[in-house]
């Protein structure tokens, strides 16, 4: 069995769906297939929690019905008079919980307010992709997934509770699979004990993916993306990319840590502990042969492979009375950083001082600059950007730093970290 994982780019347009066709047909049967939101819906979404939020409730539903009807047109382009009258009626069952979750938002609880109002798109997205797949022949079930999933209430990045939402997979899903049909369902959301939606935070929809493979035992993933694989570099940024063909579980969650967006650690951990393979491949051309993630690469020989960090702050604490920066000294640091929930990008520590890079984040550098001068002469330098290259070579460092000013450099036997305006 498999799990089929596709981001809102996929089906960002009618067209787009009809052209996934072959790849669902072509699959091992039965498959699991996860599916985010349509391209910009959690944008609009969100929209409409902050208007909601404040208070603007009319022009809150003004910008729902404004989605609705980017739905329904969708619907109408993609399905047959049949199948759009049916999906027209299902539809509407999640406009009116949208309504709901309008009317019952507030800042005070914001939080929750997005959660409400947000997983509304993947419940949108996969209904409306279940019945062209319907119509088109092809067999499988449609699940609301937060009847799977049950997590906490830490909402916007919900932990799942994994016994229970296992039990549940295998007492819903594995029952469906088991009958010969595959199952149709959404990523990125969930469900708490009282039937509050949640959303699983960053990556959200391929974790999903990975929970569903590991708690039914999947024999793979497959990640279906706008790009051939796994690169070496973001393409946005670099004109000259590798892909790469094999790569191990533990290469990439070292990518993740230095920034690269690749596959979230979060959703990495239950397929490498199940030793399920992860695939990353091209919708836009399902015979390329894509990437494989899995725990043991054999004879790997990696390109360099670079991640850069822009939008940079390095934060330089000194001992205002010259005295050595001691293990209590650097406890006190981090707990600044832990209180603030600031991730340290970079680390170096002197004599007297405590350097770190940061993400620019205004009102988080703000108060991390306010609590470290209660002790400490702060300095720091804005608008700068993290070069990390794993499996560097020295020609490629050179290159890649030429004509800028390094502010910091650290190297280990594979990995290089320079700080550079």
């Amino acid at each position: 069995m498999q799990v089929y994982k596709f981001g809102g780019a996929s089906i960002a347009t009618p067209d787009r769906v009809r052209a996934l066709l072959p790849i669902f047909k072509e699959a091992p049967q039965p498959v699991i297939t996860v599916v985010s939101a349509l391209g910009k819906t959690t944008n609009a979404l969100e929209q409409i929690v902050t208007t909601a939020c404040k208070g603007e409730k009319d022009a809150a539903i003004e910008l729902a019905h404004k989605l609705e009807q980017a739905h329904l047109e969708y619907a109408k382009e993609l399905l047959n008079d049949k199948y759009y009258a049916e999906a027209q009626k299902a539809l509407s069952v999640y406009f009116t919980e949208l309504h709901w979750a309008i009317d019952d938002a507030s800042a005070a609880k914001y939080d929750y307010s997005y959660d409400q109002i947000v997983c509304i798109g993947e419940l949108l997205s996969t209904l409306i992709l279940s019945y062209y797949l319907h119509e088109q022949g092809f067999s499988h079930e449609w699940v609301d997934v937060r009847d799977v999933l049950r997590t906490d209430d830490t909402f916007r990045d919900a932990r799942v509770n994994m016994e229970y939402s296992e039990k549940q997979a295998n007492d819903v899903i594995g029952k469906i699979l088991a009958s010969g049909k595959s199952v149709l369902t959404q990523g990125f959301i969930g469900s708490t004990a009282d039937n509050a939606s949640t959303t699983l935070g960053r990556e959200g929809s391929d974790y999903t993916a990975a929970l569903m493979a590991a708690m039914l035992h999947a024999d793979a993933v497959t990640i279906w993306k706008d790009v051939e694989g796994l690169l070496n570099a973001d393409p946005r940024l670099f004109r000259e990319t590798v892909k790469i063909e094999a790569i191990s579980y533990h290469e990439v969650i070292e990518m993740a840590y230095y920034g690269a967006q690749v596959i979230h650690p979060k959703t990495i951990k239950p397929l490498q502990n199940n030793n399920i393979p992860l695939y990353v491949k091209c919708f836009l051309d399902r015979s390329l042969k894509g990437t494989v993630i899995q725990n043991e690469v054999r004879d790997a020989s990696y390109p360099p492979i670079i991640v850069w960090k822009q939008d940079q702050v390095l934060v330089q604490a000194t001992t205002k009375d010259f005295s050595f920066i001691t293990e209590d000294n650097l406890s006190d640091i981090y707990e600044i950083f832990h209180k603030l929930n600031i991730k340290i990008n970079l680390i170096q520590n002197a004599a007297i001082s405590f350097v770190a890079c940061v993400d620019r984040r205004e009102d988080k550098v703000e108060k991390l600059i306010d609590e470290l001068e209660v002790n400490y002469k702060v300095l720091r330098n804005e608008g700068v950007s993290l070069l990390t290259i794993r499996h560097y070579s020295p020609e490629v460092t050179f290159d890649l730093t030429k004509n800028k000013t390094v502010l910091l450099e650290q190297k280990t036997r594979h990995t290089v970290q320079v700080v550079v305006m």
